[in-house]
């Protein structure tokens, strides 16, 4: 039988990717695990791995394709003992048949979310497709595989009887009944789709304001997209609250000179370097980590049915990028030492430069932090980032006069502005969150032990 290779959702929020390059043609053999094509989501380039296998009987998408929706057929493999043609011919037709169904069920469903999710399961009467062969995306194989989730014995909801995330999310949580709740993130970005309404002008009554041939049209590429819908979705949806506060740097200063003239040297093809320079941007996500740490009650994120408090503290850190930013997540920060979170950062860094992270190198964490200083900039307020329930925005260390003991003196000082979502993070907590990363700022020497 025909198999039909799909896009993949290589994220839990990926609607779309781009095709950037198939590495198979047509009459190649390929087995499970073996890469075949390199798709580009908003913030990352990803390899797509084979989950079954046969022969390269069609490539459906050609390569550069852009807006390829999740779940459309890409390419069609033949079997074991299957002529390709024969299954190229016989399977093309029904891979185009199924895509205008979805833009017909659309608003038919707008009401109801899970109808066109059953609409795609029906096709299926079994479970699993094709015997003893499990059909999986590469996204549920790796959640599965995380849960220690059997995928064989779960039954797959997507096209030809396909398991998806929404069914290992329904499995985890033990039953059918949750798959809802479990869609319910996925599709929260739906009221980013009433933000059109928001819109005080249409593309056309902008355009008729400048005139003709005074400016040019640059087309919003995926993370253009993506960026503006969860700023809409974060400014629409969480009542931010902002908090700023001084910290004097001269002692982390002092420090981090201290740390990094000690540094042990390496052996690398350029000859010998130290083991790691630290930044003031890692000692301050450090210090963010432990401050969570200090007041556990600030480390959640907020839902409608509950609480969710983390046992970690993972920072992401804004990062930019052509076209947009990225947060890759520094992982149990709180735990890690300076020199490790230091060396991280900069393979996080830059690997989101070129687009070669994974999504679970930058989707999730607990808090971000988000520093301008290195462009002069005081102080400001950033935006919180879902599911965070708080965002360190921090500005320039600066020289300024301060009194001390009724004395004007000079020190180095930083301004940090703690935006929260006040949901989650009463005037009070966040207070203390902020007032706990100031000391460590101020008393340093506390981060390393």
């Amino acid at each position: 039988m025909p198999i039909n290779i799909t896009m993949p959702a290589l994220s839990p929020t990926m609607e779309e990717g781009n095709l950037a390059k198939w590495l198979v043609k047509e009459g190649d053999k390929v087995a499970p695990g073996d890469v075949i094509a390199e798709i580009e989501t908003d913030k990352a380039t990803m390899e797509v791995e084979a989950v079954d296998e046969g022969t390269v009987a069609k490539l459906v998408v050609p390569a550069g394709t852009e807006g390829v929706k999740v779940n459309a057929v890409i390419a069609i493999l033949a079997g074991e003992g299957e002529d390709a043609g024969a299954a190229a011919k016989a399977e093309a037709p029904k891979a185009e048949a199924p895509k205008p169904e979805p833009a017909k069920e659309a608003p038919k469903a707008a009401a109801a979310a899970p109808t066109p999710a059953k609409a795609e399961a029906a096709p299926v009467a079994n479970g699993h497709a094709g015997g003893d062969r499990v059909f999986a995306s590469p996204l549920a194989r790796r959640i599965a595989r995380e849960a220690g989730v059997d995928v064989s014995a779960v039954t797959g909801t997507g096209p030809h009887g396909r398991v998806v995330k929404a069914d290992i999310d329904a499995a985890i949580a033990g039953g059918a009944k949750a798959a809802p709740a479990a869609k319910a993130p996925a599709v929260a970005p739906a009221p980013a789709a009433a933000a059109p309404a928001a819109k005080p002008m249409s593309d056309d009554q902008v355009l008729k304001l400048f005139e003709e041939g005074s400016y040019e049209l640059i087309p919003h590429d995926n993370m253009r997209k993506t960026i503006a819908r969860r700023l809409v979705e974060a400014k629409s949806t969480i009542p931010h609250f902002y908090l700023t506060i001084d910290c004097e740097l001269d002692a982390l200063l002092a420090l981090r000179s201290q740390i990094n003239a000690t540094a042990p040297m390496r052996k690398t093809d350029k000859g010998e370097v130290p083991a790691y320079k630290l930044s003031v941007n890692d000692m301050i996500i450090k210090a963010m980590a432990m401050a969570l740490k200090a007041v556990p009650d600030a480390n959640v994120s907020w839902t409608e049915g509950a609480m969710v408090r983390h046992k970690h503290a993972d920072v992401g850190v804004a990062v930019s990028i052509p076209g947009g930013l990225i947060t890759p997540i520094i992982r149990h920060a709180d735990e890690k030492t300076l020199s490790v979170i230091s060396n991280e950062m900069k393979d996080l860094a830059s690997r989101a430069r070129s687009r070669k992270l994974k999504p679970e190198e930058y989707q999730g964490g607990t808090t971000a932090v988000s520093n301008l200083g290195m462009f002069g900039i005081k102080d400001f307020a950033a935006v919180i980032n879902p599911p965070h329930a708080t965002i360190l925005a921090v500005g320039a260390g600066e020289e300024r006069a301060v009194v001390k003991n009724g004395e004007i003196k000079i020190a180095t000082v930083m301004s940090v502005t703690l935006s929260t979502d006040h949901r989650a993070v009463d005037g009070a907590l966040g207070a203390e969150l902020i007032g706990a990363f100031k000391r460590l700022v101020e008393n340093p020497m506390g981060m390393l032990v």
